[in-house]
């Protein structure tokens, strides 16, 4: 004989005593664990996990929906397809510890970032007074050699990034923390992109002697906070396999996990000038980072 399920409210309580966020959604309850990434589900048993599915957060490592009583076979391969553990009375006893206690790899709390805040300081260290330019460590003749082509022109463009410092601490599995990474993050101001640096890799001037031409910026220190905060997470995305026991069956989910917006700090902004080599021909055109000479797609936005 089945042991009665704890009612909707008595396990609500429990799992909010056990640091679950716990909401209503109808005739269900949602309760979520940001600090190792758990969601429960409690509902009825007529209720399909496919509709159960899109309640779950998008980062939820580990999901489990309980119901009030068997919802039979079809149900549970429905929850074992999309990775979700499935509990009715039955199995809710053995398995309440494991939902209410501290996952075994989750460390103590980490302390908030502001204490930290005043770390982020203008990229590359100290900028030089007037204009901020990236110096070119490819010349010339260095361009010509590497570029490749037959080229009639070679221009020097300067072209305006907003560089910001950041910190990021990326998605771990059950709350483990990982660790705090700190980079810049560069927008093109004209082409939209983003990419990360490391500040070792660029020295900045107050000014260049080799002839160029100079690139308005196309956007604002706003939007390109905007498309920098998406790269990083982006970037720092990592891949969490999770294995959950269904039956018979291990079940391996691999999820993709980009790090919250409060794991993530934006340093103030500064607008850079970032050297590239146009080499032009009736061969076509080729673009090369003057600062470390790679061939690069075209930073302006216009096609090669």
């Amino acid at each position: 004989m089945n042991r009665a399920a704890p009612p909707s409210s008595v396990l609500g309580r429990l799992l909010e005593a056990a640091g679950y966020r716990v909401e209503g959604r109808g005739d269900a309850t949602l309760a979520v664990r940001a600090r190792d990434h758990r969601a429960v589900v409690i509902t009825v048993a007529s209720r399909s996990p496919a509709e159960v599915d899109r309640w779950f957060p998008g980062d939820s490592v580990h999901r489990t929906i309980v119901y009030d009583d068997d919802p039979g076979a079809t149900a549970r391969a429905l929850a074992a397809d999309r990775g979700i553990e499935v509990l009715e009375p039955s199995t809710l006893g053995s398995a309440l510890a494991e939902l209410l206690l501290p996952s075994p790899h989750e460390a103590a709390p980490i302390a908030p970032w502001a204490a930290d805040d005043a770390q982020l300081f203008p990229p590359l260290a100290v900028l030089p007074e007037g204009e901020r330019v990236v110096r070119p460590r490819v010349g010339r003749a260095e361009a010509e050699a590497l570029a490749g082509i037959d080229a009639s022109r070679y221009t020097l463009r300067l072209v305006p990034f907003f560089v910001a410092p950041y910190r990021v601490r990326p998605s771990s599995p059950y709350g483990a923390p990982g660790s705090v990474v700190r980079r810049l993050v560069a927008v093109n101001a004209v082409a939209r992109r983003a990419e990360v640096w490391d500040e070792a890799d660029r020295e900045l001037v107050a000014e260049i002697d080799e002839p160029h031409q100079r690139l308005i910026p196309q956007i604002g220190e706003a939007q390109a906070a905007t498309i920098a905060t998406d790269a990083v997470r982006r970037h720092h995305t990592v891949d969490v396999e999770h294995t959950e026991q269904h039956g018979g069956a291990l079940v391996i989910e691999t999820r993709r996990m980009l790090p919250s917006t409060d794991d993530l700090r934006l340093g103030p902004m500064a607008l850079l000038y970032v050297p590239f080599w146009y080499a032009e021909g009736a061969d076509g055109r080729v673009v090369l980072d003057a600062v470390t000479g790679r061939r690069v797609s075209s930073p302006d936005g216009t096609s090669g």
